[in-house]
């Protein structure tokens, strides 16, 4: 690398790094993109879930050549216990639509193919390279980037760091403090391959079709986290993950969860007689709205995961990630045409634009959810454990009565939570989902 003038430069190719960088470089501004892996990727080895409404807005006719995996039909929610799981499952042959709305994908594809397309709209790509600090004029504002390569100087108007949950560079730079252990989780997933006609008999699929499983429960040994299970073409993704605090506190080890997980009587069959290739442990903000930094500043842009852009209530992240990341790009555009400076005030304009979509409005919703299940960790253990016990006993037919089964529920749930607990959580989940 040499010292050279670039419009805009991107920290990152992920999702939301590349939808920077390609909402920008196909506006015909001159972008550096930045990636401290081998290759864009490389880092995620797993699966994943892609939203398609996202990426449409930037790539319309993606579905073309994107390496998709199976896009999903149906939807299930379980609660588990130790030996069951109470779900909800929504199926329906409206998702076999023409344009699906989801979809599984291994990241590792599916980030070569989108740095491929960033890269023909005109950005520069620069692998196995790591930003090692912002470069700052006289008056504090961000200029460029000093990288670990020789001569490894770059300047531009503005960075836009999408470098995912750790933030280093924006830590380092004083942009953002360190990560707080309560506000991120730490996940554990694997690869489970079997052939593709073996997956469509076990969960009742075909050709492309593919099932999510998300889950909670005693799973997570009382810890705040949820399970998950997914379907690709030939493998299944499988994973946990809780907040990093729990594990300090509980002393459990993600993999021992993981394991547990993989064993529980509903899950072990779904797994029988697969090959797991691939391990991956990863970080994933669950701090939401409160948890948000600050995002804009004179000459820099925080998008993705690095600005706590997760919707943990509905797993939701990629979506998230690419629609900050395309809004940055877009407000960087607007401005250069304008031949505005990028100066903090006038890049206020990212974050009023953020303002009116759904990714403000959602995470601002749920911005009480991770301190009401922080603080209720009953719903990870006893509640699961209350809800198996009572389905149990209303499905169970036995010579008793109705009414009586019906006494014997409300009787379990008042001696397991008290009825003022169990009217106390209602009102905090009430109150924490507005």
């Amino acid at each position: 690398m040499i010292e050279e003038r670039f419009d805009a430069i991107v920290v990152g190719a992920g999702p939301s790094g590349n939808a920077a960088a390609y909402t920008m470089a196909k506006e015909g501004l001159k972008v550096l993109q930045l990636e401290r892996g081998e290759y864009p990727g490389s880092k995620n080895v797993q699966g994943a879930i892609l939203y398609a409404n996202a990426l449409e807005k930037l790539i319309p006719d993606f579905r073309e050549d994107a390496p998709l995996e199976r896009h999903i039909i149906e939807q299930r929610i379980w609660t588990m216990d130790d030996k069951s799981y109470v779900g909800m499952h929504y199926r329906s042959e409206d998702f076999n639509e023409e344009r699906p709305n989801r979809y599984t994908i291994i990241r590792a594809q599916f980030d070569k193919w989108f740095s491929r397309k960033v890269r023909e709209a005109g950005a520069t790509l620069l692998c196995e390279t790591t930003v090692k600090e912002l470069l700052r004029d006289a008056k504090g504002k961000v200029i460029g980037v000093r990288t670990d390569r020789d001569n490894g100087v770059a300047f531009a108007d503005v960075v836009i760091l999408g470098e995912g949950v750790n933030g280093l560079v924006g830590q380092r730079s004083g942009l953002r403090s360190e990560l707080k252990p309560d506000s991120v989780a730490l996940a554990v997933k694997e690869m489970h391959f079997l052939p593709r006609e073996v997956i469509e008999s076990r969960f009742n699929l075909k050709d492309n079709e593919g099932v999510v499983i998300e889950a909670m429960g005693t799973i997570t040994a009382g810890m705040t986290g949820t399970a998950f299970l997914y379907t690709n073409q030939e493998s299944i993704s499988v994973g946990i993950g809780c907040i990093v605090s729990d594990f300090a506190e509980n002393g459990a080890t993600p993999y021992g969860l993981l394991e547990a997980f993989k064993n529980h009587p509903s899950i072990k069959p779904l797994l029988a007689n697969s090959e797991c290739k691939e391990y991956a442990a990863h970080l994933i903000p669950e701090g939401g709205y409160n948890s948000i930094p600050e995002l804009y500043g004179d000459g820099w842009i925080v998008v993705g995961d690095a600005g706590q852009f997760v919707n943990a209530v509905h797993r939701e992240g990629s979506n998230l990630a690419m629609t900050t990341g395309r809004i940055a790009g877009e407000t960087v555009v607007w401005l250069k045409r304008r031949r505005e400076e990028l100066s903090k005030a006038n890049l206020a304009e990212y974050k009023r634009r953020l303002d009116e979509t759904f990714v403000m409005k959602d995470l601002k919703k749920y911005r009480r959810i991770p301190a009401f299940l922080h603080n209720n960790k009953h719903v990870f253990g006893l509640y699961p454990k209350l809800v198996a016990a009572a389905a149990q006993t209303w499905f169970r037919v036995d010579g008793a009565d109705k009414l009586s089964k019906e006494k014997e529920i409300l009787k379990s749930f008042r001696k397991g939570r008290t009825l003022s607990g169990l009217i106390g959580d209602a009102f905090k989940l009430a109150r924490s989902w507005r």
